[in-house]
């Protein structure tokens, strides 16, 4: 419980830090603040896509349902943080380019990850059978990590973006960062994996006690 009050602190300390202090690209301005809060979002979502298709090979070595229902978990939160990141994208676009939405890669790829992970749980939706579904979700979940890798980190590198490319590192691989922005970026992406971990544990005893209720029904 104290671990808990201790990430409410430093989460409140996070946020009122990444506002009075200078705003991490000068050229953009105010509205690149945004970056302390997108970048951990979108890394969160492939953490926790990750996580699943982790889960779901174990799934299929030892089917186990609490193994499919973690994978399911980390799947949800996964989709959870990528829409995050998509909105706080969208929200950085109008201010930056004039507009929410003009399919830059970035955008695209994140669209179409959106559209990959969703069907994982119309699949879930549409599958009978507790075992049929966990073995096909888990199929599809370790099928699915290859192209969100190459969405997230390939496919917009490999086309002309506007979206900003040397705000961690620049042309040459050198951090582009002065310390005090690199220390609440680094700080907000600790503390965000660490909401993730407790958010999954949570949602982890939950679908636990759920199953184990069902059992006794």
């Amino acid at each position: 419980m104290i671990w808990q009050w201790v990430l409410f602190v430093a989460m409140g300390v996070l946020i009122v830090m990444s506002f009075i202090t200078p705003a991490p690209q000068q050229q953009i301005g105010e509205s690149s603040r945004i970056f302390y809060y997108h970048i951990p979002q979108a890394w969160l979502a492939v953490v926790a896509f990750a996580t699943s298709m982790i889960y779901s090979i174990r799934y299929l070595k030892r089917r186990e349902a609490s193994l499919d229902d973690r994978a399911a978990i980390a799947n949800a939160l996964g989709l959870v943080f990528a829409i995050l990141a998509t909105v706080t994208g969208a929200m950085f676009a109008k201010v930056t380019w004039g507009t929410y939405w003009n399919w830059d890669p970035r955008q695209t790829s994140i669209f179409v990850l959106l559209l990959i992970y969703g069907a994982y749980f119309s699949l879930r939706g549409a599958v009978t059978g507790d075992e049929r579904r966990a073995a096909m979700s888990a199929v599809y979940s370790i099928f699915a990590f290859p192209p969100a890798v190459f969405l997230m980190f390939v496919f917009p590198r490999l086309t002309p973006s506007l979206h900003p490319s040397d705000t961690i590192v620049d042309k040459n691989m050198k951090f582009a960062m002065t310390t005090d922005v690199a220390s609440i970026l680094f700080g907000s992406l600790v503390l965000f994996t660490v909401l993730y971990i407790w958010m999954f544990n949570l949602a982890a005893r939950v679908y636990k006690m759920e199953r184990a209720r069902r059992e006794d029904d």
